[in-house]
């Protein structure tokens, strides 16, 4: 193995940014598919009371909200060394 090739793993902070750019793709996907569980609960005998349903479609979408908020706060970010962005020309 020569000392001089490129090496094989991507820096830390190019990773990271990915996985985070990787999650805020799959954060619809997630927030559907957990929107649609209560339809899963009221097929069941018993069924599922609408004021637990509604007080879960809340809590889930506060959750969303706060998720997506942290990945846009984290991806906005600029990395060390990373030249500025181009100026606004509105």
């Amino acid at each position: 193995m020569s000392g001089g090739s490129e090496p094989l793993f991507l820096a830390r902070q190019t990773y990271r940014r990915r996985r985070l750019m990787d999650a805020a793709r799959i954060l619809p996907v997630v927030g559907a598919v957990l929107f649609l569980l209560p339809e899963l609960w009221a097929s069941g005998e018993g069924g599922a009371s609408t004021a637990r349903g509604g007080l879960y479609l809340l809590a889930v979408w506060i959750l969303l909200i706060v998720v997506a908020a942290a990945l846009s706060h984290r991806l906005s970010r600029r990395e060390p060394g990373a030249p500025p962005p181009p100026p606004d020309r509105g």
